[in-house]
Parts: structure tokens; C-alpha cells; sequence
């Protein structure tokens, strides 16, 4: 093998999975350090301000904590799914990342670099069932503390979540219809293609899977299996040190990974804004991987603003949002377009 064929067989590919798997570690950071200030400039505090220039070290000084702290278990626990859940949960936002592009192609000379470790014409599915493994590691979890509050959160969590999965898969349905393809890239090249990002040729669809995805994530207002006010943590109550971390950790990747689906689904992907506006043409300068940040950490940006703004809901409120209004207005959608499609 020459040295050209070495860095282009072994190491770029080997450097792409490093890369995959430090990107949602670096936006983990971002975002712990971003949700506290932002939070605390909407309840006009400080935030976090003394670890580092306004507080910017504090994320290494909370991982540096964990790392130090006893890890415990109870004797009442079972030993091999109380430690194969958090690390079920950890490696389900992970491996995701894997068919997630995270901007354009860019060529070397006569070498194409894929921002993306693999691209399959499935890829979409692959990233939703990826992402769903996590909810056995929060069953595992719940079950295996041996404890009333984490088992509860943890029945929270399946009910949840199969109530949610059907209005995301309606709504996914619909972009497959338009695209015609589940694959990533060529969901983001049909948009780049039609000069019209999907989320406002499907607005319907956009607003159900961004509400679904933050009930999927467990995030505020629809975090009932953690419930602090309720249930003292939920299904983590019983984790310390880094089993804690790791389920810490794989939340904030399950908000950049879904911060990631609908801008690849719905305000594509890289792609620069207003392709029809000739006056906005100097907009594509900028590489793609920066649109595609940008757009990111927008909706990151909403996940911390939403927390911030509305109270939790009910239990009973949340499964009645999902099974009365959500998923009927995913299917009708799903029909309207599916007929809109078939007439085209």
C-alpha cells in the first residue's frame, strides 16, 4: 500500500470515527455550558461565572467531578443491567452520528472527503431505530435500581416513547414521499435540487416532529420519566459518578442528534439559505458544515428557551397531546400528502 493509499484507506476513515464520536462529546459541552447561562439570563442570574471567562470551564470542572465521584450501587440492585444501561444509552446516540452528514463533500485534489462515516439508502432508518435503542437502557435502568421512583420513570419512559414513535414515523413518511429517498444525502440533494427546504413545503409535518422529538428526548415539558418535583430523578435516581455522567451525556447527543434530523429533513441539511435570491448568492461561500452548525445550534437554542418557558406537563396531558391531537394531525397530513404526491 503506498502512503497516498494509506491516509486515504486507513487513516481519513479512521479520523472520521474519532471525529463522529468527539462531535456530540464537544456539543455536550456546548450545550451544558449554554442551557445554565441562557436559563439564567431568562430568570435574570448569573449562571455559572467563576470556573473560567464567564464560566466557560465549567462543563470540565462538572465531568472532572463525576470522574472523582463514588460509584454506587445498592445491594437490592442487578449488577448486570444497573451497568449495561448506561452504557446502552451512551452507545445508541453514538452509533447514530455514524449515517448523520454533517456537511457537503469536500474534494482534494482527485479525492472526494465525505463529512459522513457511512451513507446508506436506509440511512434515516438506521438513525431512528439507532436513537430508539435508548429506551432499554432507560427500562434497564428503571428496573434494574430496584427502587420505587426509578421503575416509575422508567414506565413513564416506555409509554412515552411508543406513544411519540408513531407520530415521528407519519411525519418522517411524509418527507420520504417528497424526497423519494431515505437516505440523508439525498434527502438534503432533493431539496438542494427543488430550491425549497421541506420545512416550509411541510409545515405540519416539521411542528409534529419537533414536538414528538422533544418528547422523545425527555426534555421539558414533556420530562416525566425524570421529574425532579416528582420522582427525585427517575429512572437515573440510583447512578452516581460516571454511570450518571453517561446518561447526562447521551441526552444532550439525543438533542443535537435530533437538532441534526430536521435540519437535514426539514431546512436542508447544509445547504445555504434563499438559493433563489440572487442578492443572498454570496451566502454559498460559506462552507456548508457552518450552515449546517449554524442551523444546529438554533434548535439547541429552542430545546433551552422551551425548558425555560413552560411548565411540565401532566402525565395524563402529555398522553392525551400525543394520542388526541398529535397523532391524528400526523395522519391526516400523511394522507394529504401522500394524495398531493400521487396526483403530481
Amino acid at each position: 500500500m503506498t502512503n497516498t493509499g494509506f491516509v486515504f484507506d486507513v487513516l481519513i476513515p479512521v479520523g472520521k470515527i474519532v471525529a463522529v464520536i468527539l462531535y456530540p462529546m464537544l456539543m455536550t459541552i456546548v450545550m451544558i455550558w449554554l442551557e445554565r447561562r441562557v436559563v439564567a439570563l431568562m430568570q435574570k442570574r448569573l449562571g455559572p461565572n467563576r470556573v473560567g471567562f464567564q464560566g466557560i470551564l465549567q462543563p470540565f470542572a462538572d465531568a472532572f467531578k463525576l470522574f472523582l465521584k463514588e460509584d454506587i450501587m445498592q445491594d437490592q440492585a442487578d449488577p448486570l443491567l444497573f451497568k449495561v444501561a448506561p452504557v446502552l444509552v451512551m452507545f445508541s446516540s453514538l452509533l447514530a452520528f455514524c449515517f448523520v452528514p454533517l456537511g457537503e463533500p469536500i474534494r482534494i485534489g482527485t479525492y472526494q472527503l465525505t463529512l459522513w462515516i457511512a451513507q446508506s439508502p436506509v440511512g434515516l432508518l438506521l438513525v431512528l431505530g439507532l436513537s430508539s435503542i435508548s429506551v432499554f437502557g432507560v427500562i434497564f435502568g428503571g428496573w434494574a435500581s430496584n427502587s420505587k421512583y426509578p421503575l416509575m420513570g422508567a414506565l413513564r419512559s416506555v409509554v412515552q416513547i411508543l406513544s411519540y414513535e408513531i407520530p415521528i414515523g407519519l411525519t418522517v413518511l411524509s418527507v420520504v414521499f417528497f424526497a423519494r429517498s431515505i437516505d440523508l444525502v439525498e434527502i438534503v440533494n432533493h431539496q438542494s435540487q427543488a430550491k425549497i427546504w421541506f420545512g416550509f413545503m411541510l409545515p405540519v409535518s416539521f411542528v409534529v416532529f419537533w414536538i414528538s422529538a422533544i418528547a422523545e428526548t425527555n426534555r421539558a415539558p414533556f420530562d416525566l420519566p425524570e421529574a425532579e418535583s416528582e420522582l427525585v430523578a427517575g429512572y437515573h435516581t440510583e447512578y452516581s459518578g460516571m454511570k450518571f455522567a453517561f446518561f447526562y451525556i447521551a441526552e444532550y447527543a439525543h438533542m443535537v442528534l435530533v437538532s441534526s434530523l430536521v435540519v437535514i429533513m426539514f431546512f436542508g441539511g447544509w445547504l445555504a439559505p434563499f438559493p433563489n435570491v440572487p442578492a443572498f448568492a454570496f451566502l454559498k461561500v460559506i462552507p456548508g458544515f457552518v450552515w449546517y452548525l449554524v442551523k444546529i445550534m438554533f434548535f439547541l437554542y429552542l430545546y433551552v428557551w422551551i425548558r425555560a418557558t413552560l411548565p411540565r406537563y401532566r402525565f395524563d396531558e402529555l398522553i392525551r397531546l400525543a394520542w388526541k391531537w398529535l397523532i391524528p394531525l400526523a395522519l391526516l397530513n400523511f394522507l394529504v400528502v401522500a394524495l398531493i404526491r400521487y396526483i403530481l
